[in-house]
């Protein structure tokens, strides 16, 4: 191995050895363009491979969906990006070519480290990043449904989606939203109207033609589905929405909020009727001021809410926290799986819980932060993050496929 050497009178390191011989030769091969001058040096496919790199390492996946199919294995994953896209990767595509990767510790693994695959189709859903997808409805009827930056909640067919026979590099906004909702603006006190805020999640009810927004003016929003208008308003948070989960059989919404409070809303009358306050049972003196991730179980009898390195259960019916978790790193998003619970966040890891809150296990993830955690009802987890990062998990926390989503 080389040294180090002195600074040089710029600040800059002096590299000796090997390395800065390599570097050397990298520097005379860029020049020469493959042959012994410069003529053929490409400038512009030079930056565009930097910018095309640049933009891999800082892509952020903050939603994966499994896809509806009578497979009774998981198929296909639909990705929401910080790129505005949408797009379906085949798992099984993605097993096939994918590489068991080892993981270590001692290394930073890169995004360029992993598969890059090649998505299905592409939908560009968005002007800006894409924070959340769902499906609504069954069969042939079936909806994907995106939310955004740009303050727009999209549908589009899946059938279309799926069947759509144009390459790649036509698509994106090649298929016609069957829905295009956007957030309404407020007035301010001279009449000027407010930009349009940002959705960052949704939640749906499809029994009740119903959508459910949690959006950046502080606000909850029930849409219907058939007329394309806001049915309801939630009003009684201070501060930016973050999260929202649909109570159905209580036919109530669960919201969790920048001013570091969950709300538990009726949506017949609009009102909030529980607060739940997750700072108060935190043991961590710098214990955060926001709710950033919410899950409720399939009984909906019990909610889980992540505020900073927090994590607290609740009984809904009792409205009484049973449990509180000091994580080791910010928590981005929860979920249940039975009577555990599923946990990731600011580090390379997938928590999982029992109901008591002791560590079942953990397993190492490829994203260095997390933001997404969608389970297949066969119980194999994908994991979102960082980097344009996936990690495929099976139910049994084997390593399924680990893959980069590849920008178009």
């Amino acid at each position: 191995m080389g040294t180090l050497g002195k600074q040089d009178t710029q600040g800059t390191f002096v590299f000796k050895g090997p390395e800065r011989e390599r570097e050397r030769e990298g520097e005379r091969m860029r020049m020469e363009g493959g042959g012994r001058d410069a003529t053929n040096w490409d400038e512009q496919g030079y930056r565009s491979s930097i910018l095309q790199e640049r933009e891999t390492q800082s892509r952020t996946v903050f939603r994966t969906v499994f896809a509806p199919s009578p497979n009774p294995n998981p198929d296909v994953l639909v990705v929401a990006s910080s790129d505005g896209s949408l797009a379906p990767y085949s798992i099984s595509s993605c097993i096939s070519s994918s590489q068991p990767m080892r993981f270590n510790n001692s290394r930073y693994h890169q995004p360029l480290d992993f598969l890059a695959a090649e998505p299905l189709h592409f939908i560009q859903g968005h002007s800006g990043p894409a924070y959340d997808a769902k499906f609504y409805g069954e069969g042939e009827d079936c909806l994907l449904l995106s939310c955004g930056d740009d303050g727009r909640i999209r549908g589009w067919k899946w059938e279309e989606v799926l069947n759509s026979d144009l390459p790649l590099s036509m698509q994106g906004n090649h298929l016609n939203p069957v829905f295009d909702l956007v957030n309404p603006q407020h007035k301010g006190p001279w009449g000027a109207l407010s930009p349009i805020p940002e959705n960052n999640a949704i939640a749906v009810d499809s029994q009740a033609g119903s959508i459910f927004s949690a959006v950046g003016d502080a606000y909850a929003y029930c849409w219907d589905l058939e007329t394309s208008k806001i049915k309801m308003v939630f009003r009684g948070h201070s501060d930016y929405l973050h999260c929202i989960a649909s109570r159905k059989s209580s036919n109530q919404i669960i919201t969790g909020s920048e001013d570091g409070t969950a709300r538990v809303w009726d949506c017949k009358s609009g009102k909030s009727v529980q607060v739940i306050n997750p700072k108060d049972k935190s043991k961590l003196k710098e214990a955060s001021s926001w709710v950033s991730c919410i899950a409720v179980d399939t009984s909906e009898s019990w909610l889980a809410c992540g505020s900073g390195r927090n994590l607290s259960v609740w009984s809904l019916p009792a409205c009484e926290c049973i449990l509180t978790i000091n994580m080791h790193s910010l928590t981005q998003d929860v979920l249940f799986d039975d009577n555990q619970i599923l946990a990731v966040g600011a580090e390379p890891v997938l928590t999982r819980f029992d109901i008591n809150g002791m560590v079942l296990s953990q397993i190492q993830c490829a994203p260095q932060s997390s933001f997404s955690l969608s389970q297949h009802p066969s119980g194999v987890i994908a994991v979102g993050g960082y980097g344009g990062l996936v990690d495929v998990i099976s139910e049994f926390g084997s390593h399924l496929c680990t893959f980069r989503c590849k920008g178009l």
